[in-house]
């Protein structure tokens, strides 16, 4: 074959990829939309995401595959997940794909092996919606605002129904408000429509009314004066960490149950994927979403610890920097957050390491943390060094890290990379809760100690764990196929 002849073979086979991705666009679309149904690849998202994306996606599967999974097969399954007219789902479709290559499945028996496969989505347990109210607007309410709206699955999951700040509501802060919505400096523009409604003390979002509401306390709130029944309360402030506190907010009329994002005192303190299962949500009514680092730590020490036991450790967090530190040196109640966080390496410290002993008990007083707020504004990476009770090497310890990826509990929580040369840039919008970066991975010669290093997004992605605990709290729990 010529050298024309070649590249115009490689456009025309580019090509075909292109047009199967496009197709794979509105298989998904049409699915999320209409039908509640989530298709995603390998845990990642795949709705609202452009060709090239979709393309670009598929070529990574390969660190999990052996050969990178092409469109032509996710679409397929795609098409069979469609005609099967299931109940709200989350199914992954690199998952299917996987199975319906390593099985040699033809492609007159895709529809019958798929609908084999998700036959469990049929018998499951059908759910109600639930409201939800967000209290406090801040970095994490406003994402939660995003990935609430956009992942409302036609209104028969969790429905964002009320953002409550201590503003006034007037024109001018609701427009202030929506345009923080709208923008954002590290996550890039909301993929949606944002306006105000004035007379309403509202914002619409995605032509959804969610309405502003002004309270100094969260006693004096009538949710039901809004419509809103059995309420979630999402805690973003801060403010209210103990029980007591946090109890305030079931005094508000409309209100059922609440979700603290961040770690809570005589609360559960809940990683989801972890621990979620062992929580009475229907004789509990507060819980603890914990914290970013612990939400990162947890799922891969927990993998490991059953694996090969730790013995101690020490895990040492370089976090990005937050708005609790000063821009510019100034008093700060905490030692050293008061000196220009863009401009300093911090050391503070960290509950991590007592954190995680209230997930996973097994692991209480063998770890230790620390850690030091470095001068970017998104994006964090843990160190993790483990004594283990078994010997092992670096092929091992990946093996075992991407199994605990592709297969049991906790495949939504781990990303498996083996990319050299990733950075903390690379991580911003990871929905994973940890990246582990296997690369980097050290074994010391005696095979008993490890060091691990764990990206994570400590915004997007401990959004989607505290979205992933919501759902479960509320009882919004779809049929899901990993």
């Amino acid at each position: 074959m010529t050298q024309q002849a070649t590249f115009e073979s490689e456009i025309k086979s580019y090509k075909t990829k292109q047009n199967d991705a496009v197709e794979l666009v509105r298989v998904v679309s049409d699915l999320w939309f209409n039908q509640s149904i989530e298709l995603v690849l390998f845990r990642n998202q795949l709705i609202d995401r452009r060709v090239s994306f979709l393309l670009n996606l598929h070529r990574t599967t390969q660190a999990l595959t052996g050969t990178a999974l092409r469109v032509e097969e996710t679409l397929k399954v795609a098409h069979a997940i469609s005609s099967l007219h299931l109940s709200p789902s989350r199914i992954d479709i690199g998952k299917l794909a996987l199975k319906i290559r390593e099985q040699g499945v033809s492609d007159k028996d895709i529809a019958a092996f798929v609908g084999g496969e998700l036959s469990g989505a049929k018998s499951h347990q059908s759910f109600d919606p639930r409201d939800v109210v967000l209290y406090g607007f801040g970095r994490i309410g406003r994402l939660l605002a995003r990935e609430l709206i956009s992942k409302s699955g036609a209104g028969r999951q969790l429905r964002l129904r009320a953002i409550v700040t201590r503003d006034k509501v007037d024109a001018a802060t609701l427009e202030k408000r929506a345009a923080l919505l709208r923008q954002d400096s590290i996550h890039g523009d909301f993929e949606g429509e944002v306006d105000i409604d004035v007379d309403k003390g509202a914002l619409l979002i995605n032509g959804v009314t969610v309405y502003i509401i002004a309270a100094g306390t969260p006693e004096e709130i009538d949710y039901t004066a809004y419509g809103i029944q059995d309420a979630l309360v999402i805690d973003n402030t801060g403010a209210f960490r103990d029980e007591q506190a946090l109890s305030r907010h079931l005094v508000a009329k409309g209100a059922r149950q609440v979700l603290l994002t961040a770690p809570g005192k005589g609360v559960p303190n809940i990683v989801y994927g972890v621990n979620n299962e062992r929580i009475d949500t229907e004789n509990t009514a507060i819980f603890s979403a914990a914290s970013c680092t612990t939400n990162a730590i947890a799922p891969v020490l927990a993998i490991v610890h059953t694996a090969l036991g730790i013995e101690q450790g020490h895990i040492e967090t370089i976090h990005a920097y937050t708005n609790d530190q000063n821009l510019v040196d100034n008093m700060h109640k905490k030692s050293r957050r008061g000196r220009a966080a863009a401009l300093n390496m911090v050391i503070t410290e960290t509950g991590a390491g007592n954190a995680v002993a209230k997930v996973l008990p097994t692991l209480t007083g063998k770890l230790t943390s620390n850690a030091i707020r470095v001068p970017v504004p998104n994006g964090s990476l843990a160190i993790l060094h483990l004594q283990l009770d078994k010997e092992t090497d670096v092929e091992d310890i990946r093996e075992i890290l991407k199994k605990g990826a592709l297969e049991g509990k906790l495949v939504e929580q781990i990303k498996y990379s083996d990319n050299a040369e990733l950075v903390s840039s690379d991580i911003i919008g990871t929905s994973a809760a940890a990246v582990v970066d296997v690369p980097a991975t050290i074994v010391r010669p005696d095979g008993k100690g490890i060091v691990l290093y764990v990206w994570y997004d400590n915004e997007y992605g401990y959004t989607h764990q505290v979205m992933r605990l919501a759902r479960h709290i509320a009882g919004v729990r779809r049929f899901t196929y990993y």
